[in-house]
């Protein structure tokens, strides 16, 4: 061999070029599978968890919606409205007892709590009178939504203030 060849051959073998250089390795390939499932693994419970924690705060954010929402409703309107939560079905209705009105009447349609399978504690009405006042005819004025092991617990004020509490 020349010496020009051998150079060549040096320059080659030094840019990288030779043959058994070139892509990955099966090991390396295998490796990398191996990292990807490991961390894989690993996420998978903690997105779970947020995806509960996310579905019970959808449910306890539409009672409470509905808890202060029917109390505005009763005081602008200036007569008695009320919800009525029900364990059975876990939704919610509200209800209005019109000036002259003997009974209360539906107002709209039943609305579930969440598209997940939660669950109330008790079946609860709260009441809401024109001057601001609570009073719970059914259950009381706290009642739990538990999903999946978690639950929160809501508490309304005898003036309409709604608290959560792990």
């Amino acid at each position: 061999m020349t010496q020009a060849q051998e150079n060549r051959e040096s320059q080659r073998l030094a840019t990288g070029f030779a043959r058994k250089n070139c892509g990955y390795s099966l090991i390396e390939a295998l490796f990398t599978v191996m990292i990807g499932l490991i961390l894989a693994a690993i996420a998978v419970p903690s997105v779970n968890s947020g995806l509960n924690l996310y579905r019970l705060s959808g449910a306890v954010n539409a009672s409470t919606w509905a808890v202060q929402s029917t109390r505005y409703q009763a005081l602008m309107a200036g007569y008695p409205y009320q919800v009525v939560f029900t364990a059975a079905t876990n939704s919610y209705q509200i209800q209005d007892l019109p000036v002259g009105a003997a009974t209360y009447a539906n107002v709209g349609t039943s609305v579930p709590l969440s598209g997940s399978p939660t669950t109330l504690n008790q079946d609860t009405t709260l009441r809401f009178l024109p001057n601001g006042s609570v009073s719970a005819p059914v259950g009381a004025l706290a009642f739990a939504i538990t999903y999946k092991g978690s639950t929160k617990t809501i508490t309304v004020t005898t003036y309409g203030n709604v608290k959560v509490t792990p």
